[in-house]
């Protein structure tokens, strides 16, 4: 946890420029998605349990650390993100809040806007939601 902690503040805090308490009490309640390259963190998601940030799951802090953006690994990150959420909790749907300069990104993955935009932390954010997998239909 020590090193993803480390890389979300590295991102959030640091890169973004913005000042707010990173552990927020959910990651007791989330599974910790995790891409190593070289030994080293390399992208990261967590997908928090239904009813603790939304009623239903939610995937979040999704990032990339710098030295391996080059790789383009945030697509198949959110993938898998979406395929793990899907299976280990179904028929529930996702929700995420997140950020609107990648509002495109999160449509293209089956997300679609519920909000209004609204600031978390200064930075403009979105409620987004995917439908749920209804059992028996296939996944993505």
């Amino acid at each position: 946890m020590y090193e993803i902690i480390k890389a979300r503040e590295a991102v959030f805090v640091v890169e973004q420029k913005c000042a707010y308490q990173e552990t927020d009490g959910l990651d007791p309640h989330a599974w910790h998605l995790c891409v190593h390259a070289g030994g080293e963190l390399a992208a990261y998601s967590r997908v928090v349990d239904p009813g603790f940030k939304f009623p239903q799951p939610s995937i979040g802090r999704v990032m990339t650390v710098e030295k391996f953006r080059s790789l383009k690994i945030g697509r198949a990150l959110m993938l898998e993100a979406i395929r793990f959420t899907e299976s280990t909790f179904p028929d529930q749907g996702i929700k995420i809040g997140g950020q609107v300069y990648l509002r495109k990104f999160y449509e293209s993955l089956g997300f679609e806007g519920v909000s209004d935009i609204y600031s978390e932390d200064s930075i403009p954010h979105l409620d987004m939601v995917k439908a749920p997998v209804l059992s028996g239909s296939p996944a993505l």
